[in-house]
């Protein structure tokens, strides 16, 4: 069964490697591969390094305005000292929906004007697309909280510490998370 497993296991691993190269076939794979902005692996074939993470993937709807009913910006905020999940939702003409660790309705409201236009400004300045996935590095805050964005069509994470300054600004611009 050893030996089973053994050739199997190269048989899978030969496969998978012919596949993920160039081909002789001419078949317009010998065009040299494009220059990337995510980090490429270490000399080991490891992750990239501490502080860093490849950038996220684009979807289709990335780059667009979302219309009035569509979700602007999803945020999910969880930990703090209750340790406590949270789920906000904005849609696109600034209606929003904080949902609790159940996805149950916990409040509504609507942004003022001036509310959802900083909000959608400090979202373009985040520049998502050129955010790492996950954002590490920064200090630990006990009992801080852990956040995850999802906004025209990436989605990023970090620690309240490890944010960066734009995804902050973010933060700053969203409704509150707790009844004031």
């Amino acid at each position: 069964m050893r030996t089973f497993r053994a050739v199997a296991g190269l048989v899978l691993s030969a496969a998978l490697l012919t596949g993920c190269g160039p081909s002789a076939s001419g078949d317009g794979d010998d065009t040299p591969p494009k220059a990337s902005t995510e980090s490429a692996p270490g000399p080991t074939g490891s992750a990239p390094g501490p502080g860093t993470s490849p950038g996220p993937t684009a979807s289709p709807t990335a780059g667009r305005l979302p219309a009035p009913g569509e979700t602007l910006v999803r945020v999910t905020r969880s930990g703090g000292f209750a340790g406590r999940t949270h789920t906000l939702i904005v849609k696109g003409d600034g209606s929003w929906t904080l949902l609790d660790a159940e996805a149950k309705q916990e409040r509504t409201g609507t942004m003022p004007e001036a509310g959802l236009a900083a909000l959608r400004t400090a979202l373009e300045e985040a520049d998502f697309a050129h955010l790492p996935r996950s954002a590490t590095g920064g200090p630990t805050i006990y009992d801080g909280y852990f956040y995850t964005f999802v906004h025209g069509g990436y989605e990023v994470a970090g620690a309240q510490g490890s944010l960066p300054p734009a995804l902050t600004k973010v933060v700053d611009a969203l409704p509150s998370f707790t009844a004031r």
